[in-house]
């Protein structure tokens, strides 16, 4: 696929049709890795993105409850310091 260059303010830039876009799931920021001759562009992955609310909602609702029992709770762990 053949892009133009075009100014950007004081810059330039490429820009991306929005079908690569949407294919490519961009949303807002990417990575740029410049390789023997190329530049490869990649999509900036944020898999644990909002983890941190779904955790303090589930200590909010009190599913944050062990499933197991702690497997250490008997065992004399001193002896490893």
């Amino acid at each position: 696929m053949e892009i133009s260059v075009v100014k950007i303010g004081n810059s330039k830039g490429i820009r991306l049709s929005k079908t690569l876009i949407e294919r490519y799931n961009i949303k807002g920021r990417i990575d740029l890795i410049l390789e023997k001759d190329q530049i490869v562009l990649r999509p900036l992955a944020t898999p644990r993105k909002g983890w941190e609310k779904a955790f303090k909602e589930m200590n909010e609702n009190g599913d944050d409850k062990l499933l197991i029992d702690d497997v250490f709770e008997d065992d004399h762990l001193d002896e490893w310091k």
